[in-house]
């Protein structure tokens, strides 16, 4: 199962736009049904990066949301992409003034 860009999560809220929100539900328990039964004995977290909260997505957005400082590893290439569409607004030149943390290294 595709849970990023998942079409027919896409699709639910598509319905939800359009104002179908009984179609929309019915999709997104569909997706949620779907996901349940693939992932029920497997690994779905798509953070790379050694946690000790690694597939436990209700205490890993829990202590994000409490700090406040960063999201968690598996929504930055989501908001990336949003923030990549806006940036697209000034020639990327927003890049020129991002100083990135000393332990963030950058794929050269």
């Amino acid at each position: 199962m595709i849970i990023d860009g998942n079409q027919k999560e896409k699709d639910a809220m598509d319905a939800f736009h359009r104002g179908d929100r009984a179609r929309g539900l019915q999709l997104q328990e569909e997706f949620a049904a779907a996901f349940r039964e693939a992932y029920k004995d497997k690994d779905h977290c798509s953070c790379q990066k050694a946690c000790r909260y690694h597939g436990n997505c209700k205490e890993c957005v829990a202590i994000h949301r409490a700090h406040q400082e960063h999201v968690p590893n598996c929504m930055r290439p989501i908001i990336n992409q949003k923030l990549k569409l806006m940036s697209e607004l000034t020639e990327h030149s927003l890049a020129n003034e991002i100083q990135p943390p000393h332990e963030i290294l950058r794929k050269i």
